[in-house]
């Protein structure tokens, strides 16, 4: 018999958005709607595919919200904060005591307002942390470490973990920084990686390939995604000016965000002849795409160690490429890859350590590597993931205690 009360799922990113986000969460909500009734508030307008409908399907509600270029600072924050505001209200209609209602941090306000509300109505609440505020603003060189805006996100943070019944991490390198919190006990985390899109299996490099016969190079190193305030554009195009004289090696560049548009103005300033862009990559594509490279960089900014986690990792896993990471070595990342041998580690801000890692990957005779990620993809999969958020959810419905515990 299944416990009493509802599922509510908060998300501004929920499709027919395409990000990533928006696809996790969905994913999460019909698993769980194969169980319990999921209600989930939605800041994404638009028709849903037709996967998304239907018996057994969570019942969707769109929230009212315009979302502003991640450029616009200011009117980003307006129109997040707007979001959270009527998420709120929207909670306060949808929630009973015993309820359970299950948020992500995007945007960072908005898991606030899901506490607050979760509280107000007796309900209970868990948070997926995706990103880590306000260390990732700080990481990103947005906020002073001990600025007024900082301190008092912090402040807001330890009361939010105090209301909070669980928080769930991608990464165990997050469980140090959130303990760090007053209002956080260990007792709260599950740690739930993400998962690979793709089947894991090995992919052979061929000459065929649509993304890559284009290029006469032998070794083609890839940078995909979304390149957010908290990547660094910069050591990848300073690795690419110490290799330009390489034949050898080329650059493959396909992605969106502020960071990728930083790189495409230093490609225009400079014109290094080892570096070609491509637009954008629809997921029909990320798998041809993926498997054209021999490497991948996942490029961040110092201090990524329990802040954020690239969800593009799995899928680069999962066709059997080497990975070179630019991180601290404790980040959950960069310990997959140590622990399984699936690439190189660079210390941020090092081009020159980056360039080093590109000659050694390019020179390497290690043909086990797309094994050795294949088998690590392996390990990170949905169904092992989808899992694991039903078994919170039940926690939470059966355990009312758990309510109590601030």
């Amino acid at each position: 018999m299944q416990p009493r009360g509802k599922i509510v799922v908060a998300s501004q990113h929920y499709p027919p958005d395409p990000s990533t986000t928006a696809a996790i969460m969905a994913e999460i909500a019909c698993r769980i709607a194969g169980d319990h009734e999921v209600v989930v508030l939605s800041g994404s307008s638009g028709a849903l595919p037709a996967s998304l409908t239907g018996p057994g399907k969570p019942r969707v509600v769109a929230v009212k919200n315009r979302i502003a270029g991640k450029a616009a600072l200011v009117r980003r924050g307006a129109s997040e904060l707007l979001f959270a505001a009527r998420t709120f209200l929207a909670l306060t209609r949808e929630l009973r005591r015993g309820d359970v209602v299950l948020t992500v941090t995007a945007p960072f306000m908005l898991p606030y307002a899901v506490a607050a509300a979760a509280r107000l109505k007796g309900a209970r609440s868990a948070l997926i942390m995706h990103d880590l505020f306000p260390d990732v603003l700080v990481m990103a060189g947005l906020l002073k470490p001990g600025s007024i805006v900082t301190m008092t996100m912090r402040a807001a943070n330890s009361l939010m973990f105090r209301a909070l019944n669980a928080v769930i991490t991608i990464g165990r390198d997050a469980e140090r920084p959130l303990l760090s919190y007053s209002g956080m006990t260990r007792n709260k985390i599950r740690f739930i990686p993400n998962w690979a899109t793709l089947a894991p299996a090995p992919r052979p490099v061929t000459a065929d390939n649509p993304f890559r016969k284009a290029h006469r190079a032998r070794f083609i190193v890839g940078l995909s995604g979304n390149l957010g305030f908290t990547h660094d554009p910069e050591i990848v195009f300073e690795a690419a000016r110490l290799l330009k004289d390489d034949s050898d090696i080329r650059f493959l560049l396909s992605g969106w965000g502020i960071g990728f548009e930083r790189l495409t103005q230093l490609q225009a300033e400079a014109n290094l002849p080892n570096v070609s862009f491509v637009a954008r990559v629809e997921d029909a594509e990320l798998e041809a795409f993926l498997a054209a490279a021999n490497l991948w960089i996942i490029p961040y900014r110092k201090d990524v160690a329990g802040v954020s986690v690239p969800s593009r990792f799995y899928n680069l896993l999962a066709v059997g490429r080497p990975v070179v990471l630019v991180s601290e070595p404790e980040a959950e990342a960069a310990l997959t890859v140590v622990e399984n041998g699936l690439g190189w580690v660079v210390t941020p801000g090092r081009a020159d350590q980056l360039a080093e890692a590109i000659r050694a990957a390019s020179r390497s005779d290690d043909v086990t590597i797309a094994e050795r990620a294949v088998k690590a993809a392996a390990k990170f999969d949905r169904v092992t993931a989808m899992n694991a958020y039903a078994a919170v959810v039940d926690e939470l419905l059966r355990n009312p205690e758990l309510a109590e515990q601030r």
